[in-house]
């Protein structure tokens, strides 16, 4: 038990761990629990609409696929072109605390082979999360984010997720909760009387 409390300790050390790739778009900011996160729901949704793999699977990948990163930090494509990390040797010292050590092993392994239909889409779990991220971003004024955007269309790995990524970036952000038709903007009430304001404030 002693094991897993610091191994439930070191998963919280993810919410401390940025996102280093946002130093470099210029704006933004986002943990690697934040990230993990979304990660796991696009994940699961993805799973769900392929329809042939185990959707269990599929989330179990997206959750544990930046653990290691409690150790290593979070290593951005210009910090890997000159830093070479032993993630497998992070892996392997967690593996042999946790009771659980050989599933979690094999559940990196599984990340990292690319081969299995579930770990497919986990990776394009991982790329749709960075891709939302991105058109938070541009819909902010970020004009970098339109020159990373074909990029990570080019690392997606599955159909269903290439058709994703054409939608999200084609949709506005903030569509999600503002509506231009509704009173509510003016009313704060649906239908209702309109508040009151003064003409020189309004």
């Amino acid at each position: 038990m002693k094991n897993l409390a610091h191994f439930f300790f070191e998963v919280g050390m993810l919410k401390r761990t940025p996102r280093t790739g946002f130093q470099f778009l210029g704006s933004g900011a986002e943990s690697v629990a934040e990230h993990s996160f979304r990660t796991a729901v696009i994940g699961f949704t993805l799973a769900r609409l392929d329809g042939q793999v185990d959707v269990g699977r599929v989330l179990q990948l997206c959750l544990f696929h930046d653990v290691p990163e409690a150790r290593l930090g979070d290593l951005n494509y210009v910090n890997k072109k000159y830093v070479q990390a032993d993630e497998q040797r992070a892996v392997d010292d967690l593996a042999a605390t946790l009771p659980f050590g050989e599933e979690y092993r094999q559940t990196l392994a599984e990340f990292a082979a690319r081969e299995s239909r579930e770990s497919l889409l986990a990776h394009d779990a991982d790329q749709l999360e960075m891709i939302l991220a991105l058109k938070e971003y541009k819909d902010l004024g970020n004009r970098y984010a339109d020159e990373w955007y074909p990029f990570c269309v080019r690392r997606l790995k599955t159909d269903l997720a290439c058709r994703l990524a054409e939608d999200i970036w084609t949709t506005d952000s903030t569509r999600w909760w503002f509506d231009n038709d509704s009173d509510w903007w003016v009313n704060g009430s649906h239908g209702g009387n309109p508040v009151d304001c003064p003409d020189d404030k309004c």
